[in-house]
């Protein structure tokens, strides 16, 4: 990690050159710029020159003055056909460091200049016209109809930025303030923890497998070190040292492995790369239960205790995964990965177990040890073939920071062939997944993100959906609906079923009379009040489809392969509703996906998020399971949707009904996904109108005592309860 002054500073503009190449070693390499004086709060055009061999993804983050993180970062696009990235970017207070993270990956390359410019409000005018002429361009008559809410979301706060890190300051809500408030401190903590794991029946002994080549002196004896002090006492140490040419290293194990005798040490005579190491390792292990450790991280005091704990309470438990954070080269805690449990989707896109993972000894054995020619994915490997022997039920997750994976200086040379090995050994290891458990799919690299992404084949013949779209008047709403969907869906064969509750605008029957003319348009009437779920089940009873499509009046088509896309998902076995990556027509998400709890009942994931932001650790761009979605696009098997009840018409009859539907699929044993590669812009509740009367107040209050009563919301399996239940950011929890 470089530490480097920016020049010219002015309180609006700084600027960084620099022409000589840097190779890194690691695939997370950064460049923290310090400033002298604070970036003042305002707009600013962010503009890198980067070059490298092979893909780039810079991402630049700010520190405002609790820290690096995720929450507050933006991916710089590329501009033009060079080497030119950038971005426009709201700062909500004074800025005291800057990032830059060039790309995800291993391998050379060069900064030619980094400059964060102040806009004026002249330019800031321009900027905002620009991207009113871009997404105009994009779909002209579309922007036409979007143009009212789109010109409503410029006054929004949230309007190209990441929501508002002044609120985290105001309410102590960093990363640092959460270390204070929840993680564990070993001088309040350990003497009750100590208890009880003294209170284990039958303490399991864990085999902490540690591979080494060359480490640097001070890291390996902190990696060591952090694992003689577990308070967990039931622990052995099995390092191999892969034929490392400095010195020191094998006099540094040789003088642990007499300090204490849990420590077995194996000196290999060829270097072999990781995958043969971590075997050699493994060899010396006589553990039930294997805890990976690479040889220049730590292991955080209480890990081996809360794993033995884990184990204790879960005895059928097959692989077990915690939260884990970074270490920078000054030894500061920063970007916490506080993860979902088992999201299997998730996983097939992008190895987020990584640290700590905790296998049983005999799965490993089952399954042959770590592969050569894997080297990189060598444990996303592993993973990925005891997976498809063992109950998923049985992944445990503690939610807690179990683990420091350390950022190390990216300034020693790697092979120029290596530049990327590790991302393509994991695209190889997912492909022999697939073919392996016979999956009708093809792995190709996920877009705009160093992860995957798993395509489905539509089944053939391709089954027949029924899309049904709610209406009441708005007929310019209407219109630019169906439109979109008759207009650029490519997928076939598909049915329009619009449910018309009681339009009397002269205008929306004249469109509904002229709609009901095509081939694969019907128009039914509902002349009762409104009831959504009642008008929905009442359209699904009509629905000549296999799979059926809950689309609001309000959405708009942007991908031409959406339905595609949802449709080969909805037709696995094993999966229940499909959801949609929704737009504001400001290019803001609206949907992402539900999250329980939130605000009380559920909330949208990454709400107001810019459109080509990557989210929290990468989940805007890659599939995943989720407990529910939103029904404003919303794709199920018809047969599925009826042997739940499809949407409750009693108690939900506006609002909550998608997600206690997606609950009831989940629970009669589906999975939910939600898919970022089915795009569509959402006007949302345009035509309905806001929940602003005494009345409709009194109906919402009713709906959220049923969901409350009904279901348990004290903590969703896909949203960390680490995370914040208040707003819908991925921000730290408060209390």
């Amino acid at each position: 990690m470089s530490k480097i002054d920016f020049l010219n500073q002015n309180l609006s503009e700084v600027a960084f050159d620099r022409t000589m190449p840097v190779v890194a070693d690691t695939d997370d390499p950064q460049e923290v710029f310090r400033l002298d004086q604070p970036l003042c709060q305002g707009w600013y055009r962010l503009t890198a020159e980067i070059v490298a061999d092979g893909a780039i993804d810079p991402q630049v983050f700010f520190d405002f003055g609790n820290g690096f993180s995720e929450m507050f970062s933006v991916r710089l696009r590329r501009v033009g056909e060079g080497d030119m990235f950038g971005i426009t970017v709201r700062l909500p207070q004074d800025a005291v460091s800057v990032r830059l993270d060039p790309m995800s990956r291993r391998g050379e390359y060069r900064i030619g200049r980094f400059t964060a410019r102040r806009l004026s409000t002249l330019r800031l005018a321009r900027h905002l016209a620009t991207h009113g002429l871009a997404v105009l361009r994009a779909d002209p008559r579309g922007f036409a109809s979007r143009f009212p809410a789109y010109w409503r979301a410029l006054a929004r706060p949230h309007f190209l930025r990441l929501g508002d890190p002044s609120v985290l300051a105001r309410t102590g809500n960093s990363y640092a303030s959460w270390i204070k408030r929840h993680d564990f401190d070993r001088q309040r903590d350990a003497n009750a923890l100590r208890a009880e794991v003294d209170a284990i029946e039958q303490p399991p002994l864990i085999s902490v497998v540690m591979p080494v080549y060359n480490t640097p002196e001070k890291l390996l004896r902190a990696a060591i070190d952090s694992v003689l002090q577990q308070i967990y006492p039931n622990w052995q140490l099995c390092i191999a040292d892969d034929f490392s040419t400095k010195p020191h290293v094998r006099a540094i194990l040789a003088e642990y492995a007499i300090r204490d005798g849990r420590i077995k040490m194996t000196l290999r005579q060829q270097n072999g790369h990781i995958s043969a190491a971590t075997n050699s390792a493994f060899g010396l292990a006589s553990g039930d239960w294997i805890a990976l450790l690479d040889h220049d991280d730590i292991l955080r005091p209480h890990a081996l205790a809360e794993v033995a704990l884990e184990i204790a309470r879960h005895p059928d438990a097959e692989l077990i995964y915690s939260d884990e954070d970074k270490l920078d080269a000054a030894g500061r805690r920063y970007d916490p990965y506080f993860k979902p449990d088992f999201s299997r989707e998730l996983f097939r896109s992008q190895n987020y177990l990584n640290h700590l993972t905790v296998h049983r000894a005999e799965n490993i054995r089952a399954v042959g040890g770590w592969r050569a020619g894997f080297e990189g994915s060598q444990d996303y490997d592993i993973s990925l073939r005891i997976l498809e022997r063992i109950d998923q039920r049985n992944i445990r997750h503690i939610p807690k920071v179990l683990y420091h994976w350390r950022a190390v200086d990216g300034s020693t040379a790697a092979a120029g062939g290596e530049k990327s090995y590790a991302y393509d050994a994991g695209m190889r290891a997912l492909k022999e997944h697939v073919a392996r458990t016979g999956l009708a799919a093809t792995v190709e690299a996920a877009p705009d993100t160093p992860f995957y992404r798993l395509r489905f084949a539509v089944p053939d013949p391709a089954p027949l959906v029924s899309i049904i779209v709610p209406t009441r008047d708005k007929v310019a709403l209407l219109r630019g609906c169906i439109g979109s969907i008759l207009q650029k869906t490519t997928y076939a064969p598909y049915e329009i079923i619009v449910v018309d509750n009681g339009s009397t605008e002269p205008e929306t029957l004249a469109y509904l009379a002229e709609i009901a003319r095509a081939e694969n348009v019907r128009v039914l009437s509902w002349d009762k009040p409104f009831n959504y779920s009642e008008i929905n089940n009442f359209a699904v009873s009509q629905a000549k489809g296999d799979i059926v499509g809950l689309v609001n009046n309000d959405i708009e088509v942007i991908s031409p392969d959406w339905l595609t896309e949802m449709v080969s998902w909805a037709a696995q076995e094993d999966i229940g509703c499909v959801g949609a990556k929704l737009y504001y027509a400001d290019d803001t998400i609206q949907h992402a996906g539900v999250i329980l709890g939130i605000g009380g009942v559920a909330g949208h994931s990454h709400k107001h998020f810019p459109r080509d932001h990557a989210g929290y650790f990468s989940r805007l761009k890659v599939l995943q399971n989720l407990s529910a979605v939103t029904g404003a696009c919303l794709v199920v098997r018809k047969h599925l949707y009826e042997a739940v009840g499809g949407l409750n018409e009693t108690d939900l009859t506006v609002a909550f009904n998608d997600v206690d539907f997606c609950l009831k699929i989940r629970g009669a044993g589906y999975l939910n996904v939600w898919t970022p590669y089915a795009e569509l812009y959402h006007l949302e509740s345009v035509s309905r109108g806001a929940d602003d009367s005494a009345e409709k107040a009194a109906r919402h209050q009713r709906e959220v005592g049923y969901m409350l009563r009904k279901w348990s919301f004290a903590r969703d399996p896909y949203y960390s309860k680490n995370l914040s239940l208040t707003r819908e950011d991925f921000s730290f929890a408060v209390d």
